[in-house]
């Protein structure tokens, strides 16, 4: 089963946001205009707008409200992508040119900025100080997040709290949020939104552990990227930090990280294989699925009802991915 496929009865609510979001970036200045929507047209996953949707379908399912909700939480998510893009001078976002590949740095960060700042603006149009704290805190965090990637690049001594707690705000807490903001805006009480929350936290770090073992397991064409890109970047992730409880691997990994950058990739390519024959792929399988496991009892207290089937399938997906 495609993910997509799962939430399918949503298309027609999924694409009114997706018309507001391109509307929303639209700018009279025409540099910040094309800059703007050329990551959206590119496309994506809208997931959080997705687990907004079907959060508000727990509660007084209101579409107008959901819709501001999902479109500003999906436009800051695309802002942190512009931004990600600069830090890691990334030409290629989903197979597309990115906006600093296509105009340079300077432009991309004032872009994201833009897309930030119109995601706050359209979020104003909601008077509910509920929502717009949560939001505040989590964009603090997601900033804190993004500070702690670059100080952490190419550092072999940093440990796994540091991991978990970068892919908390890189990824978790913004899925976290988009369960919670869509349960507020559809009127549930205070226990069943933070049960979405944690139900969303979980989901965001499984998924997120997922992608970091893909990285090493899946092909070029499959990511878009050479196996291993993370790793060569200087971002350690999960696989890496189990494979080097082996002290010969963990040597090779520091010698790689260290390596000058114009022989890195060899190193890498030679690594990747490496922690790919230790049990650290499998190892990091099992722990995605304990926070998917804990995801999923979030769910145990709410009545049955098609969004709480489908926020069941969306995990037990996550869970299968292997692609």
């Amino acid at each position: 089963m495609k993910l997509a496929k799962a939430y399918g009865y949503l298309k027609k609510d999924l694409n009114e946001i997706e018309q507001t979001i391109n509307e929303v970036v639209q700018a009279k200045h025409p540099v910040l205009r094309k800059a703007s929507t050329q990551l959206l047209q590119a496309g994506g996953k809208r997931i959080r707008p997705v687990f907004v949707l079907l959060s508000g379908q727990m509660g007084t399912y209101d579409l107008e409200r959901l819709k501001i909700v999902a479109v500003s939480l999906e436009l800051i998510h695309t802002a942190t992508l512009v931004h990600d893009d600069v830090i890691d001078d990334a030409d290629i976002r989903r197979g597309m040119p990115t906006i600093r590949q296509t105009y340079g740095n300077r432009v991309a960060m004032y872009a994201g900025d833009y897309i930030l700042a119109r995601a706050l603006e359209e979020i104003t149009l909601l008077q509910d100080a509920k929502i717009h704290h949560l939001l505040s805190k989590t964009i603090v965090e997601v900033c804190k997040g993004e500070i702690e990637q670059i100080k952490d690049k190419f550092d072999s001594s940093q440990g796994l709290r540091n991991y978990l707690r970068r892919i908390k705000r890189k990824t978790a807490l913004l899925i976290a949020t988009s369960c919670k903001l869509g349960a507020i805006a559809s009127g549930l009480p205070e226990m069943e939104a933070h049960k979405l929350y944690l139900y969303g936290y979980n989901i965001g770090m499984s998924y997120q552990i997922i992608d970091d073992i893909l990285d090493f397991t899946g092909s070029e064409k499959e990511l878009g990227k050479p196996a291993g890109n993370d790793l060569l970047q200087g971002n350690l992730t999960l696989p890496v930090f189990l494979a080097m409880r082996k002290p010969a691997l963990k040597d090779k990994v520091i010698q790689g990280l260290q390596a000058p950058s114009e022989i890195r990739e060899k190193h890498m390519k030679e690594i990747v294989e490496d922690i790919k024959s230790t049990n650290a792929i499998d190892d990091s399988y099992q722990i995605s699925n304990r926070y998917l496991e804990k995801a999923l009892r979030q769910l145990e207290g709410f009545s049955d009802s098609r969004a709480k089937q489908t926020l069941l399938q969306i995990g037990k997906y996550i869970g299968k991915r292997r692609t």
